[in-house]
């Protein structure tokens, strides 16, 4: 989720920061008409999983990603607003475990059926690389798109913070690792220490950054304007709530998109593998949206790059978890063929999109490849055809290194850095 890591008035253009107002009764009313209205959109998935109602596969899908719709929203505001109550860097650890409840429900359920009925491990791969690959080859690209458009700018060219270094290069280092797991076959539980090092290394990193004021916006903002005790009850509330939805949701929504599959004649790995992430994913699209289309567009990417480093790095540590303890053993999750094929196919993405990012930089002649070569994947699907696409993204990151590489010292020693030169 984008408030997992700094996005923060350093963020924004100096024109742009102004002293927060004291949130107005009108305000306050008007928040918590939306965030009510949010939590009802939440009950049918709670009734139906409670009266055990199955209304048919296709109208599951749609109560239940709807619940896992509201309940990441309502995650997003109320996690922003408890900073306000938490020091840094217990925010950062506690941010990073909110951050993948709505993104990884529906994932880590398939890894912990896999421990009962192997077949869901197919579809643990699934999720997890479609989330991927949807936050980098659509989200990064939207980002771009919303800046140009806000600005109508002669200039598309975005330019990032150095302090995002220390995000480019974890992402490095996770994304080097990628490459030992279709190679090995299956994810385990040394993989889980590996990533989950790495993973503990960038909060430690970060928490060593300065503190900084976070910059609140809509419903966050109001909530961290109540009085404390106030404030510390309406975000227990919306925690529980939605942690209760999204437990609510996860299994039936999994489980109602196999079913579509089978009952359709549709490939069940697909469905999974893209219509579960457009669900998780969306909140956060549309919060770094937000940011962009207000100014802060390098606040909107770094939010968009910290979330591909959450899920290549604590996503992935995660599966190995839940699949051992639900089997019981210490085995790995294992990876068939076409697992093998998607999860390298994620792990060269990642590696374009990383190398695109090696002189803090975004613009259309290097976005562009990285739409083109999704959109192109979801209309090629084919075993062959998504090798070649990993190929062509290896070849490009090769091309980039060559170019940029020169920059890849200065990114590291950046983002090991506790203070950051101006610029």
């Amino acid at each position: 989720m984008p408030f997992l890591l700094r996005v923060t008035s350093n963020h924004l253009p100096a024109s742009t920061i102004e002293p927060a107002p004291h949130t107005s009764a009108r305000a306050r009313v008007v928040t918590g008409a939306l965030l009510g209205g949010t939590m009802l959109l939440g009950v049918p998935a709670i009734v139906t999983r409670l009266s055990g109602a199955h209304p048919g596969t296709i109208a599951e899908i749609g109560i239940f990603g709807l619940g896992i719709l509201t309940a990441a929203f309502i995650l997003g505001s109320a996690a922003e607003a408890a900073q306000k109550d938490i020091s840094r860097a217990l925010a950062l650890a506690f941010l990073a475990f909110i951050a993948v409840l709505p993104e990884y429900a529906v994932d880590l359920y398939f890894a912990w059926r896999a421990g009962d009925d192997i077949q869901y491990a197919h579809y643990a791969a699934a999720n997890m690389t479609g989330g991927n690959r949807l936050l980098v080859g659509l989200g990064w690209p939207m980002v771009l798109a919303i800046f140009y458009w806000r600005g109508r700018r002669a200039s598309m060219t975005l330019h990032l913070p150095r302090r995002v270094s220390l995000e480019v290069t974890v992402l490095a280092a996770a994304t080097v690792y990628s490459f030992v797991l279709p190679l090995k076959g299956d994810i385990s539980l040394a993989d889980t220490a590996a990533l989950g090092a790495l993973f503990v290394l960038y909060l430690w990193l970060a928490g060593r950054h300065p503190v900084e004021e976070p910059e609140l916006e809509g419903p966050a903002e109001v909530l961290a304007g109540l009085p404390t005790r106030w404030r510390r009850l309406a975000v227990a509330v919306l925690f529980l709530w939605a942690g209760g939805v999204i437990l609510a949701s996860s299994e039936p929504f999994a489980e109602a998109l196999v079913r579509t599959g089978e009952e359709f004649g549709i490939d069940e790995f697909l469905l999974v593998q893209w219509l579960a992430p457009l669900a998780s994913e969306s909140p956060e699209f549309l919060a770094a949206g937000y940011l962009v289309y207000r100014g802060a567009a390098d606040a909107g990417m770094t939010a968009l790059i910290s979330s591909k480093v959450n899920q290549w790095t604590l996503l992935i540590a995660s599966l190995p978890v839940a699949f051992a303890v639900s089997s019981r053993s210490l085995g790995a999750l294992p990876m068939d063929a076409r697992q093998t094929e998607e999860v390298f196919l994620t792990a060269a993405q990642s590696a374009f999109a990383l190398t695109l990012l090696l002189q803090l930089r975004l613009s259309p002649l290097r976005a562009i490849p990285l739409a083109g070569l999704f959109l192109a994947q979801l209309v090629m699907p084919q075993s062959g055809v998504r090798y070649g696409f990993a190929f062509a993204y290896l070849a490009l990151a090769l091309f980039m290194l060559v170019k940029d590489g020169r920059h890849l010292p200065s990114i590291v020693r950046w983002s090991v850095m506790s203070e950051h030169p101006p610029g």
